[in-house]
């Protein structure tokens, strides 16, 4: 990166950390949840910002240059959540104004049930609050040549130092500027990307349907095929139920909101407009693809294959058929500019084809010789085009883009986590009754504490094989299981505590087997599903539980 790119970068992120921490310096009560005075608006990107995560603004474009627009289909089920949220969940918070969501389960179950609840979201959060910080780090200290440690290490001392400053007012605060720096940068991304390509949009966008990039919807009904209409609408709307209606990092969202009529409206705000903004991160994606068509690409996009295998007689071997491939397409490239020749269209999409290959093969090479490489190479495709072609200036925006992206999801995170264990461990069991300054004082000290968590999960993980599936796979180990308790509550008024609790700690541990029996290939069931089959089940043992305890009373009762 240029000087103007540091300049750019460094002022971006600076201006973003004190503007929330000038705007919040006066919080002096417990500001880990703020005041009910956000407009519709605000709530909305909230919650959008606190969804966009820095893994959504690497990995999904190269999730789109590799598999075209199929990943969309994951959000579908977002709207139908969002309305059924609305109606039903929503004006139960309001109406008994909770902190947290688990504060329900209390009044509905009684305690164990709450605390339980809640410590499966500490878990679930904590995991996926260092993998928010772990998915910038790796890559940008891989291709930017800095430390691994040193940059876990400030992206999330970052986030900690204004979360703690100024709670969730500061996190709402700073998320209006991410998100304009977030669509600033990806708008003027995909400008630059469209530009820069030797034909118009257009016919970019024929090239790319020809070569199979933008077959958005499948209709397949397939358990181990992970994003179709089946799994999106089904698995998608019970993971995205979960989410947005039991996870604390968005439901405090929403809870800022002026009023009920207003918490609604960001929520439908955000179900109407995250599809389309996803699509266009894709649609970047497929133009990326699009433009490396005209343009040499390495043969693995993470800088460190070639560093380490460079000597290596198989790596050698599949670059020099991968340069043989490359140059015949280039031939066939030139060959359907000039003459529009059907044959020759074919021809290009055979040699992307094989190139495909190689790369595969290459994976194959780097998990035997090199383990502790990332083989899969889709999170390297965004940075390795924005770093090696954008104007100086514009990297320096790109790159805040994506800190700024994991500031805010993971500010959210910590906030929730910190929330949670004030509301529903610290003061419902241990300090009841002190004072508004000593809760903040608590909630700083666990914002601390989820913070060094994180951090310490980011600087020890492994590397993972997709960064953008990581999260939700960890939500869905959970997810499923919160949403049948929330499930239960509302819909099943005569099952109790008891059932719900002994429900919880069966079901959990049968997703979680059924998860590594999806991995080590004993079954064919992609993650998605867990979340209906959680949600259903938990249901299911709990009527059956429920149904024992009730005979056990009347045999009681006649005893």
């Amino acid at each position: 990166m240029k000087n103007l790119d540091w300049i750019v970068l460094i002022s971006v992120l600076v201006f973003i950390v004190v503007y929330g921490i000038w705007k919040t310096r006066k919080a002096s009560s417990t500001s880990f949840l703020s005041g009910k005075d956000n407009p519709w608006w605000m709530v909305g990107l909230s919650i959008m910002a606190t969804q966009a995560s820095a893994i959504t603004f690497l990995s999904t474009p190269g999730q789109a240059f590799h598999d075209g627009l199929g990943f969309v289909q994951f959000y579908f089920g977002l709207p139908l959540a969002m309305v059924i949220l609305s109606i039903f969940v929503l004006p139960r918070f309001f109406k008994m104004k909770v902190f947290t969501a688990y504060e329900y389960l209390e009044k509905r179950f009684g305690l164990p049930t709450r605390i339980l609840t809640a410590c499966l979201f500490l878990i679930q959060r904590g995991l996926a609050a260092g993998i928010t910080i772990f998915a910038p780090a790796i890559i940008l200290s891989t291709i930017l040549g800095w430390n691994l440690l040193y940059t876990n290490l400030v992206i999330g001392i970052t986030v900690i130092i204004y979360t703690l400053v100024g709670g969730t007012s500061a996190v709402s605060q700073t998320q209006k500027q991410q998100m304009i720096v977030i669509f600033v940068g990806m708008f003027l991304a995909f400008y630059l990307i469209v530009n820069g390509l030797p034909m118009k949009f257009g016919e970019a966008l024929s090239l790319a349907g020809e070569m199979g990039k933008l077959e958005a919807v499948n209709f397949e009904f397939d358990l181990n095929n992970r994003y179709n209409i089946w799994s999106a609408f089904l698995g998608g709307t019970f993971l995205f139920l979960s989410y947005f209606g039991t996870d604390q990092s968005q439901v405090q969202r929403y809870l800022t909101g002026k009023s009920l009529k207003q918490a609604r409206l960001g929520l439908l705000f955000n179900g109407l407009f995250k599809i389309p903004m996803q699509f266009f991160i894709l649609l970047t994606g497929v133009m990326v693809f699009i433009f490396f068509q005209f343009e040499k690409t390495p043969l693995h996009f993470n800088p460190m294959t070639e560093v380490v295998l460079q000597d290596d007689a198989e790596f050698i071997e599949i670059q020099d058929q991968y340069n043989a491939v490359y140059d015949l397409k280039q031939q066939a490239i030139t060959d359907w500019k000039i003459n529009d020749s059907p044959e020759a269209l074919q021809d290009i999409i055979t040699f992307e084809k094989q190139e495909t290959q190689l790369r595969d093969d290459l994976k194959t090479v780097i998990q035997t010789k090199a383990p502790t490489i990332e083989a899969n190479d889709k999170d390297y495709v965004f940075i390795y085009y924005i770093l090696n072609y954008l104007p100086t200036g514009i990297v320096g925006l790109l790159i805040a883009v994506i800190l700024s992206a994991a500031m805010s999801s993971t500010s959210s995170e910590l906030n929730a986590l910190a929330t949670t264990s004030v509301v529903d461990i610290y003061k419902r069991n241990f300090a009841p009754n002190i004072s508004d300054k000593k809760y903040l004082a608590a909630s700083r000290w666990f914002t601390l504490f989820w913070g060094a968590v994180a951090i310490f999960f980011a600087v020890n993980a492994s590397l993972f094989e997709n960064l953008i599936q990581a999260v939700n796979i960890i939500g869905s180990l959970f997810y499923g299981t919160i949403l049948g308790v929330f499930a239960i509550a509302f819909l099943f008024p005569k099952i109790g505590g008891r059932a719900t609790m002994t429900s919880i700690l069966i079901v959990e541990p049968i997703i979680i087997l059924l998860y590594f029996l999806n991995e080590y290939d004993k079954i064919e069931l992609e993650f998605l599903w867990l979340n209906p089959i959680g949600c259903l089940l938990m249901i299911l043992v709990a009527t059956v539980v429920q149904g024992g305890i009730g005979g056990v009373e009347k045999i009681r009762s006649r005893a």
